[in-house]
């Protein structure tokens, strides 16, 4: 019996020790603990515990002139920890399968009041194959990085240089293809989820879901030495709205009536990408000139331009992108004591075709100029729809002591304002004064007179702990 027994004792351990294997082999867990503690000068527009940076919010002036928004404030969390798993080693033929899953806590705070839950951020399949031509192929399916937004810049802040590139998980099919050591292309669909468009009903996903296109992307990419290009373009096709009203001859007395609208906005985004990395020094730079990037976290959205909504007529909206240039660049140096210069630019360039006039001030004049209701706009998700232009200078230093990591930043931004213009409606507000209305140019501009610059100082410190 004794040799039964260790034989069969010796065959658990064996399976033991496969499974081990097995799992070492194909498995591995990562993530981290990572705690922001964050300090402004004055109220801003941030999401995630207040750590996911975007501007300093306007003045708000009280009967005695003083800003109101100006004051130092301050924030500490830990939600954006981080835990995640890696599938590979699994093949199919001469295909390799491999999978990612990964979350943190960023869910169920608002501000920075709230219990925070997990979130998902990336969940995808890969498969990639080689074949005699020395071709590489990889296929992608599930949520992942946008392609614009994956090359990220070196600082440690949450926003990762928002707004001033693309910020973007979705869901995408994505394939890469690579031939040689320098040509590669890569071709998405992608869908909206948690990084949406604006609307007539918020941001939301919506507008795609009633469009049944996804946002498509094509771009090229260039390895030579120590230099990384990407050139891409995006396409968006959204549908504001599948219902509206419509007058119809013979059709309800000639009344309006809810009926289905065949609204489209069309908006396309070229983007570049440089990165240069020897040793310990790194250059990363960015610029995107977006159109209606909101869903990339880019300032901007878009705006009714033409409305077919008179008798007869098929009741439908056109609508213009806004146009938005936005750039960073970064600099990195160091290993274990790291350097890092940030700064990054975005300006809202107004919309490309002219918006749907709501009201023409001096009419029959020589200075006759025409305005846009913002009700008929859907800008500024992310940030107040009156930023003309932000700036960011970042600086920061980092230790990194194996796993366990510090960083200090210094992040200045500053934000250039315009009032929207101003007109009575012709009824009286609650307290028996001229109702007004709020209002922007045709392309989609505040008044230009009324610009003055916000400016907040942000200091930042992080300690993370990875595994």
């Amino acid at each position: 019996m004794a040799p039964v027994f260790a034989r069969t004792e010796a065959s658990k351990e064996a399976k033991k020790e496969a499974v081990k294997e097995h799992i070492e082999t194909h498995y591995k867990v990562y993530g981290f603990i990572r705690a922001y503690m964050a300090l402004d000068t004055r109220e801003s527009k941030a999401g995630t515990g207040d750590l996911y940076y975007w501007a300093p919010l306007d003045r708000s002036l009280n009967a005695a002139g003083e800003d109101m928004n100006a004051h130092i404030n301050g924030k500490f969390s830990a939600i954006t920890s981080r835990i995640g798993l890696d599938v590979s080693g699994y093949e199919v033929g001469k295909a390799k399968i491999g999978a990612k899953i990964e979350a943190d806590f960023y869910s169920g705070v608002s501000g920075v009041t709230g219990t925070a839950t997990l979130r998902l951020r990336q969940a995808f399949t890969t498969v990639s194959w080689a074949d005699k031509g020395a071709g590489k192929y990889t296929f992608k399916l599930g949520q992942a990085w946008h392609p614009m937004a994956a090359d990220l810049p070196d600082i440690f802040d949450l926003e990762s240089g928002v707004p001033f590139g693309p910020f973007n998980r979705s869901p995408l099919a994505q394939i890469d293809m690579k031939w040689g050591d320098h040509i590669g292309l890569t071709i998405a669909a992608i869908w909206q989820m948690q990084y949406t468009s604006n609307g007539p009903e918020g941001a939301s996903a919506n507008y795609m879901k009633y469009s049944c296109v996804p946002e498509a992307y094509a771009g090229i990419n260039v390895t030579a030495g120590s230099f990384l290009l990407r050139y891409g373009l995006s396409s968006l096709l959204i549908k504001p709205r599948y219902k509206g009203d419509v007058m119809t001859t013979g059709v309800n007395d000639g009344k309006a009536y809810t009926a289905k609208v065949s609204d489209k906005l069309f908006a396309y985004s070229p983007f570049l990408y440089l990165q240069y990395k020897k040793g310990i020094f790194a250059a990363k730079a960015k610029t995107i000139f977006a159109q209606s990037g909101e869903h990339m976290n880019i300032l901007g959205g878009y705006g009714i331009s033409e409305k077919f909504n008179n008798l007869d007529e098929d009741g439908h909206y056109l609508y213009t992108p806004t146009l938005t240039s936005s750039s960073w660049v970064c600099f990195s140096v160091g290993k274990k004591y790291q350097g890092v210069l940030f700064g990054g630019y975005t300006k809202n360039l107004g919309t490309l075709n002219n918006l749907y006039t709501d009201y023409t001030e001096n009419e029959g004049a020589d200075d006759v100029a025409f305005y846009t209701k913002t009700t008929s706009c859907y800008f500024g998700k992310n940030a107040s729809a009156n930023i003309q232009q932000i700036w960011r200078v970042e600086p920061a230093f980092l230790v990194n002591l194996g796993k366990f990591q510090v960083g200090l930043e210094l992040q200045v931004t500053s934000a250039q304002y315009a009032d929207y213009f101003k007109f009575a409606t012709g009824k009286a507000d609650e307290k028996g004064q001229p109702a007004m209305e709020t209002y922007v140019t045709t392309k989609g501009l505040c008044d230009a007179s009324t610009s003055h610059w916000i400016t907040n100082h942000r200091v930042l410190c992080m300690v993370k702990y990875s595994f």
